[in-house]
């Protein structure tokens, strides 16, 4: 669960789990009305930095901390099995079950599930009552985990990426939080392009793989005539073709960068002849 600190200059500081619900929805402030100061899955650490920042900015400080807000504790207990999970409500309450637990996730047998507005209505529309206990409800996990495989997937995927991501921060620190931004926002203009296009629907890795042999030869064929625009427009195009690879094996490239720097970082070698070569 991702919780971010909200600023509404001159008025608040905030945090939410939701943005778009919470600040837009709820307070009727628009995107360029509000900036993220901080974003972290650390319940704890994000109530701490809340009240510091509202004492640094002059606001009034909140009488409780957000990790002991009532609604915090709203995490279904959920029953995961083989072959379902179960909810702990009757499907009448469900839906503002699901909607209180927005961007839940759990792993079954079959892959992971996420709670998201798209996956919520698959829920509605194929949750089963218990037979044992008319209080409580489920789904079979295949058959979730597959809607997650299908064409439409794409877009619930697209969508929990770009919430998550609101706040364009990248774990390991890659580069300045301005740049991290830009480029994070980029990244999910992309992925929208790619989707509208339907890019998603009927690409395949391996055509997105042949793309990328394509664009790179490309880039280094400008590095060879030094033709400056020409190459960056090819890392540019690199770029493009390597997320939307990312986004057709199912991990958005954030995440293949946040694990390729982790493999990195800590890497010790020497240059030979332009080249790092690690120890």
């Amino acid at each position: 669960m991702m919780y971010y600190i909200y600023h509404i200059p001159g008025k608040k500081i905030g945090v939410t789990r939701d943005l778009k619900k919470r600040v837009e929805e709820q307070q009727g402030y628009g995107p360029d009305e509000y900036h993220i100061l901080m974003k972290s899955k650390n319940i704890d650490y994000v109530s701490e930095q809340e009240i510091y920042l509202q004492r640094m900015y002059g606001y009034r400080v909140d009488d409780e901390p957000y990790n002991e807000l009532k609604f915090n504790n709203t995490d279904m207990n959920i029953n995961i099995t083989e072959q379902t999970t179960t909810f702990p409500c009757p499907v009448n309450k469900l839906k503002g079950q699901l909607m209180d637990n927005m961007n839940m996730r759990w792993e079954t047998d079959h892959g992971e599930c996420v709670i998201t507005d798209e996956s919520i209505k698959w829920i509605m529309q194929n949750v089963v009552t218990s037979k044992y206990n008319t209080e409580r409800c489920y789904v079979y996990n295949k058959a979730f985990a597959r809607y997650f495989d299908n064409n439409d997937a794409y877009k619930t995927l697209a969508d929990l990426h770009m919430h998550e991501r609101t706040s364009g921060t990248l774990t390991g620190g890659l580069a300045p939080t301005g740049m991290q931004e830009r480029s994070n926002n980029h990244f999910d203009l992309i992925r929208t392009w790619a989707n509208d296009r339907g890019l998603y629907d009927g690409g395949d890795p391996k055509t997105q793989a042949l793309k990328l042999v394509e664009e790179v030869g490309e880039t280094c064929r400008a590095i060879l005539k030094e033709d400056a625009p020409e190459m960056i427009d090819g890392i540019g195009d690199c770029v493009v073709v390597l997320t939307n690879l990312a986004e057709l094996i199912g991990t958005p490239i954030e995440d293949c960068i946040d694990k390729a720097y982790k493999e990195i970082k800590g890497r010790t070698g020497k240059m030979v002849n332009g080249t790092f070569k690690k120890d």
